[in-house]
């Protein structure tokens, strides 16, 4: 079968195969928000990568959720609603800035065991990693996974990944706890944030930031001398 992909085709295939799992309606904000008829649209795009066998669907969810042609997940699987959180992350955070660097599921450490934020990203000149919390957690399982990116931190890895700036020192990312619930956790050694949503995280920053203009002290923004920026 001969047909030719759009450069538009070819981002949609790419993003999907990215995130692993796609709403139409995130696909429409994001590709196709600019049309007349945006919806019309996207289903028609849609339809056809999906006859071309580009990718997958379950119409298990409403509206259609999309996947890579090779997901190996199941396609009522719960943990497409994890992939769908997300993504509803990233989209939070394209309304304020593209993020860049984009690693979902990162696996830092390269081994099992080792910290698996479920996103990270540069996001507003800043690096972070982000445990999206769709469920609630014991307190010491919190804490655990709290200790796990310690162990990172102390191992010095953390160093040589390959976003790190070559001009500048390395960074250790600050870790963003999404979550409704507040965790008792704490650490002396990285920059933990909990917030619902990164509209709340903003808000915050929106909140810190006018301290600094009106002169006031505030509460350090770093953890072992790291920084937050979203400026």
């Amino acid at each position: 079968m001969s047909f030719r992909l759009s450069q538009r085709d070819k981002d949609i295939i790419g993003f999907i195969n990215q995130f692993r799992a796609v709403d139409r309606d995130s696909l429409v904000e994001l590709f196709f928000s600019r049309l007349k008829s945006p919806v019309n649209a996207c289903n028609s795009v849609m339809v056809r990568l999906y006859r071309l066998g580009l990718i997958e669907r379950t119409q298990q969810y409403s509206p259609t959720v999309y996947l890579p042609v090779d997901a190996k997940i199941k396609k009522n699987s719960q943990k497409i609603l994890h992939f769908l959180s997300i993504l509803e992350i990233y989209k939070q955070m394209c309304t304020y800035g593209m993020p860049k660097q984009v690693i979902i599921e990162d696996k830092p450490t390269g081994r099992k065991g080792g910290i698996e934020p479920d996103l990270f990203c540069i996001f507003k000149g800043s690096p972070f990693w982000f445990e999206i919390q769709r469920n609630q957690y014991s307190e010491q399982k919190m804490q655990e996974k709290i200790h796990l990116y310690e162990d990172f931190f102390f191992s010095d890895e953390w160093k040589a990944l390959h976003w790190q700036p070559e001009e500048r020192p390395p960074i250790f990312p600050s870790v963003i706890l999404i979550t409704p619930v507040r965790y008792p956790v704490s650490s002396d050694h990285i920059r933990i944030i909990q917030v619902a949503s990164i509209h709340e995280l903003m808000e915050k920053y929106k909140g810190s930031a006018k301290q600094q203009r009106d002169g006031k002290p505030r509460a350090s923004a770093s953890s072992g001398g790291i920084k937050i920026n979203l400026t």
